[in-house]
Formats: C-alpha cells, structure tokens, sequence
C-alpha cells in the first residue's frame, strides 16, 4: 500500500531519498538534512582555511630535518668523556668504543658539539640538545613511523596532518604540509598520511629519498595541457559543477570538488615557482653548500624549505639518509655530516637574517641514536634506549642541554623524552593543546599523543 501511494505520488517513476525526506513529516526531515548538508559545505568550502589556535603561539611553522637510520648521538651531540675512560669495557658481552670525533664548546652557552658539525656549532646558542630521548623498539619501520605518527602498532595520521588539521594554512595556493625526499621504505606514505583524518590533510610528497631533489617533481600537477587548453577545459568542468549545485542546493560534496579543482590548478604554477631556486643571489645559494658535489642536494632542500616556510607552508620535512652505520662508521658518518653540516648553518642563518628563526621551529633528528658498546671495530648498532634530538628557533631555548643519558650514553636517564612528549612540544610552540586536538573517528576521538605526553616546558623560551 505505502510503495503504491508513493508511485502514484511520483508518477510511477519510484522516488529518491531526498523526495522522501521532502514528503514525510512536513518537510522537516528535510530541513534537517539541508542544515547537514549546509555546515559540512561550509567545512568543504575551505577545509584548509587558517584556523584559530588553543592559545597564543610562539611558532607559525615547523622545518623537520629527519635522518633515516639512527644517527649516533655519542658521536654528534651527545658528549661522553666518561666513554672514553671506560674504553674497552665490556657491557652486555661488547665492548664500549669512545667517539673517534673530538668534542668542543661552542657559542656563550660553552654547548658542547662534534667535530663533525664545524659549521652548525657557529650556531650552538640556537640549539636545543635533547639528549634524554627514547623510544620503544629498536627496529627502523616500527620507530620510524612511531616518530611520525605516534604509534608503531596503529595507522595512524602524521604529525604534519595533525599540525595541518589543527591550523590550517596560510597560502590557499600551496600545500599546508610537504615532505621533501621522504624514504620509499619503513612505513613510505605512512609517515606523512592522514589515515582517519580526511585526505587533504596529508602530506603532499617532491621526490623521493638518495634521488636527486633538483629533478624533483609533484607528479600529479603535470597536465600535459597548455595553461590556457587546461584552464578552458576546468571552466568548462567548474561550469557543469556549478549548474549541478545549484539544482541540488544541499549537497556538500559539490563545493568541495571545486574548491578542490582550484587548488590544484593554482598549485600547478605556485609549486614549481617556490621551489626554483634559480633566482636566488648566488651568496644565498653559496650559503646552503648549492652548487658543490657534498652540500648540494641536502642544500636544496633547505633553501626549498625556507622558500617554502616564507610563502606560507605549515610544516616542511626534509629526508636524509642512509645513517644505519653497522659498519664503516668512521667514513660513512663522517659524509653523511659532511652533507647536511653546512645546509643546516645556512638554513638557520638565513632564517635569523630574516626574522623568520623565531617563528619557525627547526628539528633535527632520527628514529633512534646507536650503542656505544659495539660488535664491530667500526661500526655502532641501533639503540632506541637512549639518543638525541635538537631544537631551534620556534620559542625553544637556545644554548642549552635538556635531558641526559648514562655516562656511557647507553640508555636515557634523566629527564627521559619520549615521541609523544617531542609531539606534545611541538604541538604546544604551534600554539595547540595537544589534549584538545582531537577527531572523533570509529566511535572515540583520537589525538597524535593517545593519552600519553608531557610538554616539555623547560625548554620553553
């Protein structure tokens, strides 16, 4: 009976859901599904809109500079006198080898660095050292995508998406969040996607990492088409969007597809002209090691992302790698400082010279450090039981030690750090609470430091 009234109502034609809803109870059924529809068409309208922060920040962004491996801290930044006394001691069957690489102090602060990093200690009373960091497993996928999502166990969204999701962006012509030279391996799109979070949030990818980053390219953006055959051919498809909103008045969705297609074309011209370099004075380029066969590629990256930083982009990663040094740790980890010692001086010189360092926070850091007590003569293995990390810029006081492993530098034991306390700072500077930045996804809401993370306010400037 109901099914015959109904076709006879709709001319035997059957009816949709939304004529339903129009039909029963006076129409409010529908009414409640157009103001459904209206606030998810807001959101759709300018998902990537600047937000307001839970209170007043000190960064506006944030510049990861992640070293795929297991950087060894006790030959980088963390400095262990103690080592070299107790050099060929035996710990849990090995035997402790000191640091080949002598240690100074640099800067007012007297910061004790590397060798390695002649350039960046110039920078010493910028820098941060976290020295007290741990993490749960000792194996590069399962840390890795801990280091970048917070859990090693779930698909998870990336800090990126979460800081994106949480801010917003202040270009509408360029991606919020973008991972330069990322790793195709230990986890690959896992470390910069937005698992539950919807998709606009993650990470937009330029090459791939140990390729060269001046052949780098979005692919996605290359039409094939002229700008002017490209922009006939979207005003045409915007024009048939535009006509199917207007007739459905309450579909969400619509909107947002087009906001979508006008992304994407003026992102086609504002990407590639962010990230040529080529007009940079050659003084600037000489400054990040451009144009020399060690410095060059790891220097393009940090000129990008500072070209990046100033145009707008919430948060930047750059990828390095390989430090997994089993073996050939005298050589390899010398080359691999060599390569990013130098950008990384020119990246915060040029940002202070700017005004930019106290806006942006600049990190450094691996998914783990490396044992002080060895199988091998030259060659350190994973130890996820105590590393370092460094901060700068970004209201994060400069000059200083936070935290502290052993006097052998085999595990963390003051002030210990874990990712989710590193998430919570990061989170903090940007001015979010990350308490508060949460997205109810499958029936709970969700945050980057599950119910774990302290902010590690002693380091706030």
């Amino acid at each position: 009976m109901m099914r015959t009234r109904i076709e006879e109502r709709s001319g035997g034609m059957g009816v949709s859901r939304r004529r339903l809803l129009q039909g029963f109870s006076a129409g409010f059924g529908y009414m409640a599904f157009a103001g459904l529809s209206s606030r998810e068409a807001r959101a759709a309208q300018a998902p990537l809109a600047p937000k307001s922060p839970h209170f007043a920040p000190k960064a506006k962004r944030v510049i990861f500079c992640c070293m795929r491996g297991g950087p060894s801290h006790v030959d980088t930044f963390d400095f262990k006198p103690g080592l070299a006394k107790h050099a060929g001691k035996k710990v849990n069957g090995r035997e402790l080898m000191p640091s080949p690489w002598e240690f100074k102090r640099h800067g007012e602060s007297g910061l004790p660095i590397s060798a390695l990093f002649p350039h960046l200690a110039t920078h010493a009373d910028d820098l941060c050292l976290l020295n007290g960091m741990y993490a749960d497993i000792p194996s590069h996928p399962q840390a890795f995508v801990q280091l970048h999502t917070g859990s090693f166990q779930f698909v998870r969204p990336s800090m990126g998406a979460w800081v994106l999701y949480g801010l917003g962006t202040e270009n509408d012509s360029l991606p919020g969040f973008i991972t330069i030279s990322p790793p195709t391996r230990v986890g690959g799109a896992q470390n910069y996607g937005s698992a539950f979070l919807p998709a606009v949030y993650q990470g937009t990818r330029i090459g791939v990492l140990n390729q060269p980053v001046k052949d780098a390219k979005i692919d996605y953006l290359a039409s094939g088409m002229a700008p002017g055959v490209q922009r006939r051919q979207l005003d045409f498809i915007q024009g048939m969007n535009e006509r199917l909103l207007k007739e459905a008045k309450v579909d969400g969705q619509i909107e947002g597809v087009i906001q979508s297609y006008e992304l994407a074309f003026k992102m086609q011209s504002e990407v590639p002209e962010t990230m040529d370099i080529a007009g940079e004075p050659e003084s600037i380029r000489k400054q990040y090691g451009i144009g020399e066969a060690t410095t060059d590629d790891f220097g393009r990256q940090c000129l990008m992302a500072r070209r990046f930083a100033e145009a707008g982009v919430r948060f930047i990663e750059l990828g390095h790698g390989n430090w997994d040094q089993h073996n050939g740790l005298r050589s390899n980890l010398a080359r691999n400082c060599a390569e990013i010692d130098r950008p990384m001086a020119g990246l915060l010189e040029d940002l202070k010279q700017r005004d930019m360092l106290d806006e942006t926070l600049v990190i450094w850091g691996g998914e783990f450090g490396r044992t002080p007590h060895v199988r091998r003569d030259d060659g350190r293995d994973h130890n996820s039981a105590g590393f370092s990390f460094w901060m700068a810029g970004g209201g994060i006081k400069g000059g200083m030690r936070y935290g502290s492993t052993d006097e052998n530098g085999i595990a963390a034991v003051e002030n210990r750090i874990h990712f989710h306390d590193l998430h919570a700072t990061v989170l903090h500077q940007l001015g979010l609470d990350h308490e508060k930045l949460t997205y109810r996804y499958s029936g709970r809401d969700f945050r980057l430091t599950d119910v774990h993370g302290t902010v590690l306010s002693d380091i706030l400037a």
